[in-house]
């Protein structure tokens, strides 16, 4: 599997997104998305395209099947998440509506970033 790829072009894509919600906002003058903003920003891109460089740079982490789980985790937990949180600041579900598949998000997207740490001090060389 291409980790470093992968990560890249998801995080790209996220980053459209991203600046989409945020044209959108500025466009409308509605900038009750702007949780939903950050994160798509953070969350996508810019922690997507860190660990993308990183698994880059250290193609000893990329082999390791912590990547592999890093990335699912990743990627899965932050999409879930983002919909979750799109689907509550537009007042499509409730908060209470969220559980337990935003904790599960949560979750996995720590666990996550879990075996990027273990696997960039196992394999970071």
């Amino acid at each position: 599997m291409q980790h470093s790829r992968n990560f890249m072009l998801l995080g790209s894509l996220l980053l459209l997104v991203g600046i989409s919600v945020g044209i959108m906002m500025g466009a409308t003058g509605d900038h009750s998305l702007a949780p939903l903003h950050a994160h798509i920003n953070l969350l996508g891109f810019v922690l997507m395209t860190v660990f993308g460089l990183v698994y880059r740079s250290f193609p000893n982490m990329a082999a390791s099947g912590l990547a592999t789980l890093h990335f699912w985790l990743h990627s899965l937990g932050t999409l879930l998440l983002l919909a979750l949180l799109a689907l509550l600041l537009t007042g499509s579900i409730s908060e209470s509506a969220m559980f337990p598949l935003a904790p599960i998000s949560e979750v996995s997207i720590f666990v996550g970033i879990v075996c990027f740490v273990i696997n960039l001090f196992q394999n970071g060389k």
